[in-house]
């Protein structure tokens, strides 16, 4: 299997369960597939984070609000794998509730990713509602 093949696979089950997670108020898995190592950022749909502290923090902050994912689907635009560095870019398609409220919406997101001791992490993640 080549990097890109084994990235690409990786992103459409571990890093989607994750987000999934998140949707159903879960943030462990997406904090498990965060890197640990300096520099982590967010520049998020609903809250920026810099610094591993900070960003875990915005996560639980987040999840609190999200219940009852009923969908989650990655539309990818754009990938690549260079190295141990790798990008996605894509579109959200989501379902779940927040605040109680269900909601349907479409985030765009660009996350950037770093290969640590052979695992994928996610080093910064910038997303935002879709006009």
């Amino acid at each position: 299997m080549s990097d890109r093949d084994d990235f690409l696979a990786w992103v459409g089950s571990t890093l989607v369960e994750a987000e999934r997670a998140m949707l159903d108020g879960d943030d462990g898995p997406r904090r498990a597939i965060w890197s640990r190592l300096e520099p982590v950022s967010v520049l998020g749909a609903w809250r920026n984070a810099v610094g591993r502290e900070a960003l875990v923090e915005a996560f639980e902050v987040v999840a609190a609000s999200f219940s009852e994912c009923a969908d989650y689907a990655l539309e990818l635009i754009s990938f690549d794998v260079v190295g141990d560095m790798a990008y996605t870019v894509g579109y959200e398609r989501i379902s779940t509730s927040i605040d109680g409220e269900p909601r349907t919406f479409t985030l765009r997101a660009t996350q950037v990713y770093r290969r640590e001791d052979g695992e994928w992490r996610v080093v910064h993640r910038h997303a935002d509602t879709a006009a």
